[in-house]
């Protein structure tokens, strides 16, 4: 199928192989893998299939997706199933946004120790939320909610910081009833944030005391332990910032504002504007400003070393869910939440249909079997391409 535009995938094919020779020792697997999946997503090399309309006799080639979780084309049916899971988990409350960060200092120790501080990240920050939830001078119940964590900004650069989405109000202690929030309010912002700095510092040392955390090049001297206590020291004093935005209008308002984030990449192919004379040009939000669109140039490896930051560890999960929300009595105490609240108990869902085409259909009403020309026809699938087979390198076991 034709493409219209520029897309990352273009920026790998064109400057991948370069960057893979340059700086392919200090390449994980998971960033090699990301970047060779996105090169190849609908392309000749996963293999496709041809279509022909029964009605007009129009064809059309579509090959496979990667289905890397990386790949900013690969991310739609995903986030539209993750949606319809979510839409039955909704509760009829006020739902408020909250953002954690950390201090410029925190951002480079965790640029290096990326699964280990990210892990500190969310245990800090779900731990502050609760423990505040849960007090009686504040809300006194168990709150529930999900985070998505993100580690850009929109110029590419490392900035980790968590969305969470959380409902206005919670169980109380005994389960009996269900407790809410002050109108237009959760939980006061400076108190959040004073516990955060203290639990997220707390878990870091143990973290190097441990031996878990690693330093390289200009902060290897962070190894000694009195070099890592001054370097900590500026962010004891600091001020953390928690974002909790203005609560949501409804349960619509939140599905829809959620599925901005949760299967977001770093920087998605509309925001691209060229790729000539070796530098790759995009659109960026500069928020310190204003909010301004702004267009960026960089040098091709640059944009693609700033997007390979971006790609997390293997098995990571960015979208964890805790409270009353956690994965192992999210049914049961979601069914008490309807109850305490009124609300109709949730239907059972049916099993998605195991074709993605049907998928497609059911979830967001696009149908990839109606024929593009006469808008009649039904695509039919007439022929296979098979994957091209890629003869492996013959170990030397002499």
């Amino acid at each position: 199928m034709a493409r219209e535009g520029l897309e990352v995938a273009d920026v790998l094919r064109h400057f991948g192989p370069a960057f893979r020779d340059q700086h392919g020792a200090s390449l994980s697997a998971a960033r090699r893998r990301a970047m060779l999946a996105i090169e190849n997503c609908r392309t000749a090399a996963l293999g496709g299939h041809v279509e022909q309309c029964g009605e007009c006799g129009h064809r059309r080639v579509s090959f496979n997706s990667c289905r890397n979780r990386n790949c900013p084309k690969c991310q739609g049916l995903a986030r539209a199933q993750w949606l319809r899971d979510r839409q039955a988990e909704l509760l009829d409350v006020p739902y408020f946004h909250v953002v954690f960060t950390v201090p410029a200092q925190i951002e480079v120790i965790a640029f290096q120790n990326q699964t280990v501080v990210y892990d500190i990240l969310f245990r800090a920050a779900s731990e502050t939320l609760r423990t505040i939830a849960a007090d009686p001078k504040h809300l006194g119940a168990e709150i529930g909610f999900l985070g998505v964590l993100h580690t850009w900004g929109q110029n590419l650069l490392h900035h980790p910081h968590i969305h969470f989405l959380v409902p206005g109000g919670g169980l109380a202690p005994d389960g009996q009833s269900w407790i809410a929030c002050q109108p237009g309010f959760f939980l006061p912002v400076r108190v959040l944030s004073r516990m955060f700095r203290g639990l997220f510092l707390h878990y870091l040392e143990k973290a190097f005391a441990s031996g878990a955390l690693n330093f390289f090049s200009a902060h290897r001297h962070l190894h000694e332990p009195a070099a890592f206590r001054r370097y900590l020291a500026p962010s004891w004093k600091a001020e953390w910032v928690i974002y909790a935005k203005r609560p949501f209008a409804g349960p619509a308002q939140v599905l829809d504002y959620v599925g901005r984030y949760t299967h977001r990449v770093a920087i998605s192919n509309n925001r691209l504007v060229s790729m000539d004379s070796g530098k790759v040009r995009f659109r960026w939000k500069d928020y310190r400003n204003g909010n301004g669109q702004k267009t960026m140039a960089l040098e091709a490896s640059e944009f693609i070393r700033r997007f390979l930051i971006h790609v997390l560890p293997d098995g990571f999960h960015r979208i964890r869910y805790f409270g009353f929300l956690g994965n192992c009595h999210r049914k049961q105490k979601l069914a008490r939440c309807r109850e305490l609240l009124g609300m109709t108990p949730a239907g059972s869902k049916a099993d998605p249909p195991a074709d993605y085409r049907d998928r497609l259909k059911a979830l967001t009403g696009q149908s990839l079997r109606e024929c593009p020309h006469c808008h009649t026809g039904t695509m039919l699938v007439i022929d296979c391409i098979t994957r091209p087979k890629i003869c492996q390198p013959v170990p030397d076991t002499s």
